[in-house]
């Protein structure tokens, strides 16, 4: 089953079914107005929903054209959204491009921020941003909705608790983050609007490539134009979903809606770090990691992060070729604020 929220009145969006094939959609009138809603009463409205899903791809007449441009994420704003780093060899290069050691630890025990989630970008939304000099860039992750996690919960009921998967662009502020965490107090400024896929997917719709609470498929991301990262979500993935849900329900319970982000997909290649995909490699879900290799080998970077104009595409499609959530689809802009 694919939900999506459609713009509407509502900030919250109006929920929708789509088709397999993202071609079609039907409103979840009398079911749930909003995906939220859904959430919170799954278990009553997930049945309803799946058989309106049933009727859409048993039917081609049915439904109204779907078009991502309508689309809000998901979950235009949500309770809690929470990023792991699951894929520790983007962690590695982090801090063996700057001589530090990395503590044992961090292969046992994930690591994850909690970020803002109250103003999702749509994904065809631009990413506005007043300054270049803030180091933009794009972060092509995997995220999971949760329903309602105990607090201490298990692998099994992790696991069992995750409602739906999408993609992210997890926008970053390179140039911010250096200072902010020498604070000692995480993330805040560097870390503005995310943007989702256009449809969220049940895991039971991904058929195979859902294995193991990962999703075992490339990740797709075009910068410019040209294809800058392909990557296998499922591959070097140290922590899979329902390690990071254990790790975020730690000390708290998680509300139905909680959005767990995998942080950067990243691939290693023979057991180093990864390269372009012009050097046979599977490249890069962001500009950070090009840049750190290039520290390592080169002693400096020399890829530029985003500018005004720049473009970013992050879709993952199945075996046959055809996207499953839909693209997220965004151009660098800049702010410019309105006087009040």
């Amino acid at each position: 089953m694919k939900l999506a929220s459609l713009r509407s009145p509502s900030r919250d969006g109006k929920l929708v079914v789509v088709s397999d094939d993202l071609s079609r959609y039907a409103p979840a009138d009398g079911i749930a107005e909003t995906l939220q809603a859904a959430l919170d009463d799954w278990s009553v409205v997930a049945p309803a929903l799946e058989k309106l899903s049933a009727k859409l791809t048993a039917d081609p007449s049915l439904g109204d054209t779907f078009d991502e441009e309508a689309a809000l994420s998901p979950l235009p704003r949500a309770y809690q959204w929470a990023d792991g780093s699951a894929y520790v060899n983007h962690v590695e290069l982090v801090r063996k491009a700057r001589n530090a050691e990395m503590p044992p630890s961090f292969w046992t025990d994930p690591l994850m921020y909690q970020g803002g989630s109250d103003s999702f970008l749509a994904p065809k939304d631009p990413i506005l941003m007043a300054d270049e000099a803030y180091g933009i860039d794009m972060e092509g992750e995997v995220a999971v909705i949760v329903d309602d996690v105990s607090m201490g919960a298990g692998l099994e009921e992790a696991k069992e608790a995750i409602r739906l998967v999408m993609l992210v662009n997890d926008v970053s502020l390179r140039g911010l983050i250096p200072a902010e965490l020498g604070k000692g107090f995480g993330f805040f400024h560097a870390k503005p609007s995310s943007a989702f896929s256009p449809v969220a997917v049940t895991p039971n719709s991904l058929g195979d490539a859902w294995k193991d609470a990962k999703l075992h498929l490339p990740l797709l991301v075009t910068y410019n134009d040209s294809l800058f990262g392909k990557a296998n979500a499922g591959i070097d993935m140290t922590f899979d979903f329902a390690e990071l849900i254990v790790h975020a329900a730690k000390t708290r319970p998680l509300s139905a809606g909680t959005i767990i982000g995998s942080g950067t997909v990243s691939n290693k290649l023979d057991d180093g770090p990864g390269k372009s995909i012009e050097e046979g490699g599977a490249g890069y879900a962001c500009i950070a990691e090009i840049r750190m290799i290039e520290t390592i080998n080169n002693g400096q970077p020399t890829t530029p992060f985003m500018k005004f104009g720049d473009t970013v595409r992050i879709e993952m499609k199945d075996a046959d070729g055809n996207s499953i959530f839909g693209a997220i689809d965004q151009a660098v802009a800049q702010y410019k604020p309105t006087n009040n």
